[in-house]
């Protein structure tokens, strides 16, 4: 091959010369407002002007380039040249052999096919940041070139080595970046949730994929005491290791106010006020939301997050929309409590929205989809999890966190329904109140068939707390008991919105010490003001296991 009649062929040799050929001004346009052209004066210190491009040997212009280039002709790529910089790298290669006899390393890279389909379409492709057999990286562009019928691919290489290893260390330091805040957010959730007696809850966490970061996505579970249960799930906006500090911060004061058992609106008006401590300009969305076995129903409050999904005994599905709030941290909002069924037979999802939203879809589609999904799936609460996220087709390689909460308040028969009982008598108030009460608490806790230790306890809690409501509370009062499979609980409910405390009584003092006395024979014991502006009082005892 004549290497001189190729080299004319090469990227931008014939572009430069038709630009020249182009700008040139003859003599006689010299006066049609064109400046003339600038005469090329000898050197005055008699040493001879610089060539021309086009009088540059192209051979030794390609030998010093420092870039590595190949020529090859023919259809099975025959070499014709190799410079100076490719035999340094790779070695001599034997002119006129085959390119995948004569260049290993190109077919080690992957690079043949490339050069038929340069050499087919006659259009330049480029295969960015390849290691090759010499240890470095490199950029290959691989060039059509043709002369007379003869038709061939240039081959240029551009060392990138510096750049690959510098961009590897910046998505080694994001990998250990990711790392810790997956770490961080695993170790912030709960490492096992509470079951509570009436309720079973599964939970499901998934982080974003590999090129994702970590987001602020959370869920809780909180006993709060005489079988009321918080549920709480949120996603704090933003990613990475900060938004997962954001997220224990947030769920720490969740659980801290859930012990006041203060109304959900109470506690997300609390929370608001602690995301705007954390970060004036970091907010977060959350649902908050109240379970009482009593009522047969899920108090909640919202604040900007995605409605509650409850699906009934019979399959019909109710979407929780309000009432919502803005985000919290956004300050200056009275957020307000709402309710929704949770009879037994009923199974609820809280989630982020990582679940539901897509880019490429409206927001509503996607929680219409879950509703779809929820419809269909039973089993437990892990299974419907499960089932869920696959339906959402979220894949490891998932944009965002998902978080998902299910409960169920299952429908007992049989047996089980018989560790499942409740019992309640409404005090009409006078001297006569308290034996009734005492009466009506030991014929409950006979037919439930307690031992008598604790039929006794159970007997003088129930009239202790009466009797603290006579004294201290106003009408209507109503006593209630209730056995799980777990727990004995006991509750008291009157008008008066002062909550009892526990005090030490004198010796002198003829009051003070029932409270006293419940919190030492029981387990445990609280109060909470009550919606309709009373308050209530209980007490729990544990069962002994059978």
């Amino acid at each position: 091959m004549n290497f001189t009649r190729w080299s004319a062929r090469l990227p931008g040799t014939q572009r430069r010369a038709a630009a020249r050929t182009d700008h040139a001004v003859s003599p006689d346009r010299r006066g049609e407002g064109s400046v003339p052209a600038a005469r090329v004066e000898p050197p005055t210190d008699g040493s001879s002007p610089a060539p021309a491009v086009e009088d540059l040997p192209a051979r030794e212009v390609l030998d010093r380039v420092p870039a590595l280039v190949a020529l090859l002709h023919g259809p099975d790529h025959r070499l014709a040249y190799v410079n100076d910089a490719y035999t340094a790298a790779f070695g001599t290669r034997p002119p006129g052999e085959p390119a995948c006899d004569a260049l290993p390393e190109l077919a080690e890279l992957g690079l043949l096919p490339l050069l038929d389909q340069v050499l087919r379409s006659g259009k330049p492709r480029t295969l960015k940041s390849r290691k090759a057999l010499d240890g470095r990286s490199y950029t290959f562009t691989c060039t059509p070139v043709a002369e007379d019928g003869d038709a061939g691919v240039l081959v240029f290489a551009t060392d990138v080595t510096d750049h690959a290893e510098a961009a590897e260390r910046l998505r080694a330091s994001e990998r250990r970046q990711r790392e810790t805040a997956v770490t961080l957010q695993r170790s912030l959730l709960p490492q096992k949730l509470e079951q509570p007696d009436d309720l079973r809850i599964a939970a499901t966490y998934l982080p974003g994929g590999t090129e994702a970061a970590v987001g602020g996505d959370w869920y809780d579970v909180i006993t709060l005491g005489g079988g009321r249960t918080a549920l709480v799930i949120g996603d704090v906006m933003g990613r990475g290791v900060r938004a997962a500090a954001v997220m224990g911060q947030l769920r720490t004061a969740v659980r801290a106010y859930a012990r006041l058992d203060l109304p959900p609106h109470e506690v997300l008006q609390l929370l608001d006020g602690v995301a705007t401590e954390i970060d004036a300009n970091q907010i977060a969305t959350c649902v908050y939301a109240v379970h009482d076995p009593n009522e047969g129903r899920l108090m909640y409050a919202s604040a900007g997050h995605l409605p509650i999904l409850v699906r009934d005994e019979s399959g019909t599905i109710l979407r929780a929309d309000e009432p919502t709030g803005p985000p919290l941290g956004t300050g200056g909002w009275v957020h307000t409590s709402g309710s929704v069924p949770l009879s037994p037979g009923s199974t609820a999802v809280l989630y982020t929205d990582g679940l539901v939203e897509r880019r490429d879809e409206d927001l509503d589609e996607g929680i219409a989809l879950l509703e779809r999904a929820l419809a269909g799936a039973t089993g437990t609460p892990q299974v419907i999890c499960d089932r869920l996220v696959r339906s959402a087709g979220v894949t490891a390689d998932h944009d965002d966190d998902v978080a998902v909460l299910v409960l169920q308040h299952p429908a007992r028969t049989g047996p089980d329904s018989e560790l499942f009982r409740n019992a309640a008598l409404e005090l009409l108030g006078g001297v006569e109140a308290a034996p009734r009460a005492r009466a009506f608490a030991s014929g409950v806790l006979t037919s439930w068939r307690f031992p008598a230790d604790l039929h006794d306890l159970g007997v003088l809690a129930a009239s202790e707390l009466v009797a603290n409501s006579l004294q201290h509370g106003t009408p209507p009062m109503r006593l209630r008991l209730r056995r799980t499979d777990r727990r004995l609980i006991i509750e008291v409910t009157d008008g008066d919105e002062h909550l009892p405390r526990r005090r030490r009584a004198e010796p002198a003092d003829e009051a003070g010490r029932g409270i006293a006395i419940v919190a030492t024979i029981a387990a445990s014991w609280g109060s909470r003001r009550t919606p309709d502006g009373g308050k209530a009082v209980w007490c729990e005892f544990a069962l002994p296991r059978a």
